[in-house]
């Protein structure tokens, strides 16, 4: 079965791929974010200290990053089906080395190698959008995408309870089986996608400053939903070590608090069918004002007992989340639109700047809560999140109901 782009808009994907296609972009993508909670066991199984055992998580999202930007872009040069499956298998092969790894120079070119491979997930989320219809084009996205938020909110969760249960190492087995089983339903149900360039490897990644160049739509879209980024990571970063210090709650709460993030990205397919039939501008402007005003809720949180300052960061977590994932599928609805035939290469460059925001956010986040304590964070993530809200705001693309 060939997928190819033409003027027949495609059926409606089966319930039965859109679930598949979710939960593969969620399992990749928590490869990321198992070692996170490990780093204590870890550190002490192998011998290494904190500062060492530091370098395992960077060179994941070092991996992560490379991975955006010089390999996403060949989602437009080749088969699209056989890129997913080779990288989900060199993905698997990369976490079963992360589990047997001996030492800590092997864990740490392993872990280079699953932020590499895990970037399967924005593989992923270009072909559900080749593979929808215009109509239903920003549900299908975010369907995928909520499968791909709950994959980094929830990894954390799973990952302390298995290694409190039965060991580091097993938790990075597990996930070795789960992305081997997604790798064959994969191969089995995702059809065959015509390359949409015959640009040489090179040539592909110059067009990425030029998609930047060319397209201010990709700048607004990418300038925004990074700023949303440095408040996200900001908040969550900085969030365990707020709740011990003011609350000497553990992290076992602190994963729990993820769960409500959760509860967040799941109202995305919401925010989906919003941009279908609203126009993706407009959700772009709601969504980030929703993430303002949760942060701006947040900022009274000193001056309230602890009960109800913690439920006010636990309905901010909720709140927040959904905002940015409902401008997160917004954004790529729109810039999916912009030219089809280059449709990972305007992943890659939107996730490039994502991932820079949130790597500017947690090294931002963590010293201004050094300097200034917690109400330094959140007015970091409200003026980020307002710069975000501004820029769409000052974008007076004509919304889909004014065009009609």
């Amino acid at each position: 079965m060939n997928c190819a782009s033409n003027a027949t808009a495609p059926p409606a994907l089966p319930r039965r791929l859109i679930l598949l296609l979710a939960t593969s972009a969620g399992l990749s993508v928590a490869s990321l974010y198992y070692v996170q909670p490990l780093l204590g066991i870890l550190a002490a199984d192998i011998d290494i200290d904190a500062r060492t055992a530091g370098l395992i998580p960077t060179l994941t999202q070092l991996g992560y990053a490379l991975g955006i930007l010089l390999l996403i872009p060949l989602g437009d040069r080749v088969d699209r089906r056989r890129l997913i499956v080779i990288k989900a298998i060199l993905l698997a092969l990369a976490l079963l080395a992360t589990a047997l790894a001996p030492s800590i120079a092997t864990l740490l070119v392993a872990s280079l190698a699953v932020g590499l491979t895990a970037t399967i997930a924005q593989d992923i989320v270009p072909a559900a959008a080749v593979l929808a219809a215009d109509r239903e084009r920003g549900k299908v996205v975010g369907t995928v995408m909520t499968g791909l938020l709950l994959g980094i909110l929830l990894s954390r969760v799973v990952s302390g309870l298995v290694a409190e249960a039965f060991g580091w190492r097993a938790m990075f087995l597990i996930a070795m089986g789960l992305i081997a089983l997604i790798t064959a339903a994969l191969w089995r149900g995702l059809p065959r996608f015509e390359p949409t360039s015959r640009l040489s490897y090179r040539a592909l990644l110059a067009t990425l400053y030029h998609l930047w160049r060319d397209q201010p739509e990709l700048r607004r879209a990418a300038t925004a939903q990074a700023l949303l980024s440095v408040a996200f990571s900001a908040f969550w970063s900085t969030l365990s070590i707020h709740l011990l210090e003011s609350y000497q709650l553990g992290s076992a709460v602190s994963g729990a608090f993820g769960l409500a993030g959760a509860a967040g990205a799941l109202a995305a397919p919401l925010a989906g069918r919003m941009a279908d039939r609203r126009g993706p501008h407009q959700v772009t402007r709601i969504g980030s004002a929703i993430v303002v005003l949760f942060f701006l809720a947040m900022a009274a949180e000193p001056w309230l007992p602890a009960p109800l300052a913690l439920g006010l960061i636990v309905i901010g977590a909720l709140g927040f989340d959904f905002g940015i994932q409902a401008t997160l599928v917004s954004h790529q609805t729109l810039i999916y639109g912009l030219d089809p035939a280059a449709r990972s290469r305007l992943n890659a460059v939107m996730f490039t700047l994502i991932f820079i925001g949130m790597a500017a956010g947690s090294a931002l986040g963590s010293l201004l809560l050094g300097t200034w304590g917690w109400p330094g964070v959140i007015a970091l993530a409200t003026l980020s999140a307002l710069g975000a809200f501004l820029i769409r705001l000052l974008d007076r693309t004509p919304t889909l109901a004014a065009q009609r």
